[in-house]
């Protein structure tokens, strides 16, 4: 049996039964104390480090449930071989991890559509809700929760879809899921095998190959030239759609078009409208704009909706509304699955939307993002090669038609070797090819994280590569 020189003084403010395991461990780990080794009993180390037996006892009982010791009735405790043991400390990445991480980009200024601010985000208020949630010792938050999302946080949905958006639903109507993606391919599985979707291009590509995965024929037609005779020529069985804010024109659609498609949803059986509400909240000009849910009396349309841009994209909570007709071939097809998001980050959320944090959050925001938007439409008027500005109403992106002889890919290229990240419309074509040669290249200049001198900077480096 060994002696053991165990500091206790100093370092870091760590309980004295960790400082205790944290030596005996890494004696182990390095050999100090080799295999078949036994240990002082923790009434003779508790003796010699002048600590009670329980402290000792408490370090022997973690090292004894790692594997690191084994415990020997009326013998006493012995070094374990700790050669299969699963160890962090000290493992070295493989090259080609090491390669990855080493030349993973660093943008100076990055015009991405999809970001968003997150220095405004309300840390002390989310921070202090898990907390109180954590503090409830609620054992109920362990167990697995209601297939669709917990009651009281799809009720604060449903309020608040009703109250912002017009949304017309029941709680048992939601279901929430880990992302818009996740919810799309619970979707196919609840509508069945070999649907057509229509969708519109220039268009959202996570959608487009959700879809694709899910073995579902996708028709792209024109966004700008899409009306109800083609898709009566198409004939889908499903048409998605942004009505309120389309990625990435930003365009509005009109309330004689909705109609239409409610119209035609309705002639047949099995034809549905998936509305994706991207990026509502933030509307900067004129009334908010509402749901094409709000007028659907047919039971038509699939509603999809996501805290990701008036949150954070981490929080990974999105909501469906489904029809009646649709919420009972879920629970036939697709009920015995369990929720994806964990109970006490529904809990968390439940009360940042009820305490009114959320409200709060997003008028902060909107104010936040307008204030961004309208410093780059500024800026964007002293540059020469602008030739029209489009989708400004609304969203965390503005499209930028440029004057020049480049192509977009050219364009594109040229701004990331000088650092600036941007992305040009061709890049959400989808399947459709490329436009007509004659159309001016287009750009989208995302503004939800960057500065006032970020995008400065930024357009400073696109006037060169111009």
């Amino acid at each position: 049996m060994i002696e053991m020189m165990i500091e206790l003084q100093g370092g870091a403010k760590a309980p004295l039964y960790e400082k205790i395991y944290e030596s005996i461990k890494q004696d182990i780990m390095t050999g100090k104390i080799p295999k078949g080794e036994k240990l002082p009993s923790t009434r003779q180390l508790a003796k010699h480090l002048t600590v009670s037996r329980s402290t000792v006892e408490l370090a022997y009982d973690q090292l004894l449930a790692e594997g690191y010791l084994n415990a020997e009735p009326c013998r006493g405790f012995f070094v374990c071989d700790i050669s299969q043991l699963y160890q962090l400390e000290g493992r070295v990445l493989p090259e080609c991890h090491r390669q990855e991480r080493e030349t993973r980009e660093e943008w100076k200024v990055d015009f991405s559509p999809y970001a968003i601010s997150t220095e405004h985000f309300p840390f002390n208020i989310w921070r202090k809700i898990s907390k109180d949630v954590l503090l409830d010792d609620s054992e109920d938050l362990l167990l697995p929760g209601h297939s669709q999302g917990e009651y009281e946080l799809r009720s604060a949905i449903a309020t608040y879809l009703y109250q912002a958006r017009g949304v017309n639903c029941r709680v048992s109507d939601i279901i929430v899921g880990a992302g818009n993606e996740y919810l799309e391919i619970l979707l196919a599985q609840i509508l069945g095998e070999k649907k057509c979707v229509w969708m519109e291009a220039p268009g959202y590509p996570q959608a487009y190959h959700t879809f694709r995965n899910m073995g579902y024929q996708v028709t792209c037609l024109s966004a700008e030239r899409g009306g109800i005779e083609e898709i009566r020529r198409k004939n889908p069985d499903l048409i998605y759609i942004m009505p309120s804010h389309q990625f990435p024109m930003g365009t509005v659609m009109p309330l004689g078009q909705r109609l239409e498609l409610l119209q035609w949803a309705s002639e047949t059986e099995g034809r549905y409208l998936i509305e994706d509400d991207h990026d509502s909240e933030y509307r900067y000009r004129g009334k908010p704009i509402p749901s094409l849910q709000s007028i659907d009396r047919y039971g038509k349309v699939i509603y999809l909706g996501t805290f990701s841009k008036s949150i954070a994209p981490s929080l990974r909570i999105s909501y469906m509304v489904l029809p009646k007709e649709l919420i009972q071939q879920y629970r036939q097809n697709c009920g015995f699955y369990s929720n994806t998001v964990p109970r006490i980050q529904q809990e968390i959320l439940r009360e940042f939307i009820q305490g009114g944090h959320f409200e709060r959050h997003l008028n902060k925001m909107r104010g936040i993002y307008k204030g961004k938007r309208d410093y780059l439409l500024g800026e964007l008027k002293g540059c020469p090669w602008v030739e029209a500005i489009r989708g400004d109403h609304g969203g965390l992106h503005l499209l930028v038609e440029v004057h020049t002889r480049k192509t977009e890919e050219q364009l594109c290229n040229l701004a990331a070797e000088r650092g600036v990240k941007v992305s040009g419309i061709l890049q959400y074509q989808l399947h459709t090819g490329s436009r007509k040669s004659e159309q001016k290249p287009t750009l989208l200049l995302g503004y939800g994280r960057l500065t006032d001198k970020q995008i400065q900077e930024g357009l400073y480096l696109l006037t060169e590569v111009v």
